[in-house]
């Protein structure tokens, strides 16, 4: 794809974000585009964000557990980026009219203390550079009309990034087993999905150690105090004016978040 057409639907989605609305398919209109022109498109989404005042803080991985891979129909894991305008604290109320169509997913963040970069890194070198790991929700987003997408749209799309909330207790994952810690989700007091790391490819430390290496081939480095999504270890959740989600790893703790307002689709 030529560097116009990246532009263009870069700037395309930046647009919809902005302004809160969908478009049609990016692989219905370009059927010959590949993953490479998707990070492309994204790389330069991420740009007019960037360039228009907010920071990369982080990254993210997704489609790494099979409900989430079912529910998208994407079945290999990607990645985007996590900006400063993305980011909740636990106790913070989420303004559904700042979204699209929002579905939420419970997981594990790694914040870290050292850099890496890849290739040749291992889950125990995520584990050695992780200051902490904290409960998360991410809630994820589609400027894709009714999440129509494939791996290309969701790639491009910014792995299909919207804003995450992080947990106030940290935990130690040199002491935390991380792959056998079981999940609850509850929504609205009822339990709607259990989980654990292990769904993860295999443990959230491998994740985020195929993100590194991933990155690494590209010249993209781990930063120390960078927030890291490792994947969902849930389904996804619809959310809706009212909902509370409370999700809970076991031996670490829990982190809640309310939404209120109404979504823009």
């Amino acid at each position: 794809m030529d560097d116009n057409k990246i532009e263009q639907y870069g700037d395309e989605l930046y647009d919809c974000w902005r302004t809160r609305r969908t478009v049609a398919p990016l692989r219905e209109r370009e059927p010959d585009i590949t993953i490479g022109d998707a990070y492309r498109i994204q790389e330069r989404f991420v740009a007019r964000r960037v360039a228009a005042g907010e920071t990369i803080v982080g990254k993210k991985i997704g489609a790494t557990s099979k409900p989430v891979q079912d529910f998208l129909g994407v079945y290999q894991p990607d990645f985007g980026m996590l900006t400063s305008g993305m980011v909740y604290r636990e106790g913070d109320t989420i303004d559904l009219s700042t979204l699209i169509q929002p579905k939420a997913e419970a997981e594990l963040a790694f914040v870290l203390k050292a850099d890496l970069k890849g290739p040749g890194i291992t889950a125990m070198d995520v584990i050695r550079a992780t200051d902490y790991v904290l409960p998360c929700f991410e809630i994820v987003d589609s400027r894709i009309t009714d999440w129509k997408i494939k791996i290309q749209d969701t790639v491009a799309d910014n792995a299909s990034c919207g804003v995450y909330v992080l947990g106030k207790t940290k935990g130690d994952p040199r002491r935390l087993d991380i792959t056998l810690a079981g999940m609850v989700l509850e929504k609205n007091g009822e339990l709607f999905s259990t989980g654990v790391g292990a769904a993860v490819q295999g443990s959230p430390a491998n994740a985020v150690a195929w993100l590194a290496n991933t990155l690494g081939e590209l010249g993209i480095p781990f930063k120390a105090g960078e927030v890291i999504l490792s994947g969902s270890q849930s389904a996804l959740v619809p959310v809706a004016d009212g909902d509370e989600l409370v999700c809970t790893v076991g031996g670490l703790g829990s982190c809640r978040v309310k939404f209120s307002g109404r979504s823009a689709a």
